[in-house]
């Protein structure tokens, strides 16, 4: 199955604009979930979760999904999924701290994020 990526992460963007299908989008985590909700809605299915490792969401501005390219009939597990993904992005933010991160702390995020979304993808091409 073909991929798409919708991602807020910079190196994400760098690394795989030549390779994958990309959205790339400069805004904020739960916003990259509530696009991700869109697509579903329009026939794409999910191919990564949207809450992948063990990151604490609610501490980390990055975040990737990998989603079918192609769109076919509403994917109830997919949408499950992603509307489960967002409201407890959302709980979790009601009691968030403020964070400012210096760039440092960015990269090291994105790092991160890439990190995960590399795994996920090499998952997929050996599946």
């Amino acid at each position: 199955m073909e991929k798409m990526l919708i991602t807020n992460n910079p190196l994400i963007k760098k690394k795989f604009i030549n390779i994958y299908l990309m959205e790339f989008y400069d805004i904020g985590y739960l916003s990259i979930l509530e696009i991700v909700r869109d697509k579903i809605h329009l026939g794409h299915k999910l191919l990564s979760h949207p809450l992948l490792g063990s990151i604490k969401f609610n501490q980390s501005p990055y975040e990737t999904v990998i989603i079918s390219k192609n769109r076919m009939n509403l994917d109830m597990d997919s949408l499950i999924s992603i509307e489960n993904s967002i409201q407890m992005v959302k709980k979790f933010m009601q009691n968030q701290l403020v964070y400012c991160w210096d760039q440092k702390a960015l990269e090291d995020f994105q790092k991160v994020d890439f990190s995960l979304i590399e795994n996920a993808l090499s998952i997929h091409l050996h599946c």
